[in-house]
């Protein structure tokens, strides 16, 4: 059974089909991280955006408060492969895509082939760090 054939038998294939059909080159990271992001993270509130400048959908939603009082918050994710190039050109194209609706920053999940995946804070701009 192939990968692909194993996306279309799980429950969240309905719900993603259109972008994953839209953005085939993508395809594996957002599956990918629309799942951890549902099942094991367990966000709420969980829409997908169409970023056509970056040729693919990201993942918005409302992720849990922390263990340290951290209130829940919207965030966004890019999903992309581990093999993909990125540039800051990228990122520029993420946050006009958003557009009014693009946060300070965005996360990057990028997904290895072994189902890892890892994220990055990308912020619009340059951000002092918190001291």
């Amino acid at each position: 059974m192939s990968a692909f054939t194993t996306m279309q038998t799980h429950p969240s294939y309905a719900e993603l089909t259109c972008y994953l059909s839209k953005y085939p080159s993508s395809a594996g990271a957002l599956f990918q991280t629309f799942n951890d992001i549902t099942l094991a993270q367990k966000w709420t509130n969980i829409e997908l955006v169409d970023l056509p400048d970056c040729q693919r959908a990201a993942v918005k939603g409302l992720r849990p408060s922390s263990d340290s009082g951290e209130l829940p918050s919207t965030c966004v994710v890019l999903p992309c492969a581990l093999a993909e190039p990125i540039s800051t050109s990228y990122f520029g194209a993420a946050f006009t895509s958003l557009g009014e609706r693009a946060p300070k920053e965005i996360y990057l999940a990028i997904c290895a082939e072994d189902s890892s995946i890892v994220y990055y804070k990308i912020s619009k701009g340059i951000v002092k760090p918190s001291i």
